[in-house]
């Protein structure tokens, strides 16, 4: 027999349908100008490239210009959710380089927490713009295979960077442990 443990197991839940009510608060910010904005728009697709249309995306970015108002909730940090066809639209400022501790420029990204039915952890990722020369240099995008980096890289398309988060499947996005 065990001895036994100070630890209380705990439930863990899948997110949503009901994430959307959370989110209202959010969408209430003010907008960016047009030289600001950064958008991206893309698609959730699940392992047979079909829809997820209740994902939520977090998007961080430390290295954002500061908030031009007196809103408590920083100004590289924004979630969205997904619609019907499981696509999404996001409108951010531009990040800027972000230096590590060792002092080396990483390229200007947004961290995303990728939160869908079935998981009972949220998924991890990155995004990195198509345009960006640090992308050369960028120590985190470097040590991915290079097969798979596009995976990363949002292409910019009409005035917009297209980038899909693919749950499973041979385009599965990169994914990082934490």
């Amino acid at each position: 027999m065990s001895a036994p443990s100070k630890w209380i197991p705990a439930s863990s839940q899948t997110v949503g349908p009901y994430f959307r009510i959370g989110l209202e608060y959010l969408l209430d910010r003010p907008a960016l100008s047009a030289s600001e904005a950064l958008l991206v728009r893309g698609k959730v697709l699940d392992r047979d490239l079909a829809p997820v249309s209740d994902a939520m995306l977090e998007f961080w970015s430390p290295a954002c210009p500061a908030a031009s108002s007196s809103d408590a909730v920083p100004s590289g940090f924004l979630r969205v959710g997904t619609d019907d066809d499981g696509a999404f639209t996001a409108a951010l400022p531009r990040p800027q380089p972000h230096p590590e501790q060792n002092g080396i420029q990483q390229a200007p990204h947004f961290l995303v927490l990728v939160f869908a039915r079935g998981l009972l952890r949220h998924l991890i990722t990155r995004i990195y713009f198509e345009d960006e020369p640090a992308n050369a240099t960028d120590p985190v995008l470097q040590s991915i295979p290079a097969a798979r980096r596009q995976t990363l890289i949002a292409q910019h398309r009409d005035g917009a960077y297209s980038w899909n988060v693919h749950l499973q499947g041979p385009e599965e996005t990169v994914f990082f442990a934490w």
